[in-house]
């Protein structure tokens, strides 16, 4: 039987990638004291990069907000795979970091990482408000648009 998270998953019609292994020395989570802590995860969807690019050049800040959902989904599919698959374990998100590939002159980076964060509250309800950075930055890894990563609380 699903569990209240996944039901709502199903309602909204979001379907969850595989929780991507990781790209060098480090685990994509690590669990500790009630909290799991995940690893940066990127615009990759079921091993195919999404959303490559410069947001404010390449991209636009409406890509940038998929862009930012995506790693929202990889995010979420790391947190279930911390849980032995059982997402109703979350008791809260406490923080996103969001980080931006942006052009040098783009101010928009609360709105790219709006992506991840409005997903953690249609997923989680309340339980997904979060406290969160969105900051820009040169250069992300493998050219991405955006990279994610978070602490969520669990029992």
């Amino acid at each position: 039987m699903a569990g209240e998270i996944e039901a709502r998953l199903a309602e909204l019609g979001v379907e969850l990638p595989e929780a991507a292994a990781p790209a060098a020395n480090y685990v994509p989570y690590v669990a500790s004291g009630g909290h799991v802590f995940v690893a940066g995860q990127i615009t990759l969807l079921n091993g195919e990069l999404k959303y490559r690019g410069k947001v404010g050049r390449d991209l636009s800040v409406e890509d940038g907000y998929r862009a930012a959902r995506l790693c929202g989904l990889n995010i979420v599919a790391q947190v279930k795979a911390a849980c032995g698959g059982d997402l109703d374990r979350v008791r809260r998100v406490v923080r996103l970091g969001g980080f931006v590939n942006a052009a040098g002159d783009f101010h928009d980076h609360p709105k790219v990482v709006n992506g991840a964060s409005d997903l953690m509250v249609e997923v989680f309800g309340d339980r997904g408000r979060h406290a969160r950075a969105a900051v820009g930055c040169s250069a992300l890894p493998l050219n991405v648009a955006v990279e994610v990563d978070a602490i969520v609380e669990i029992a």
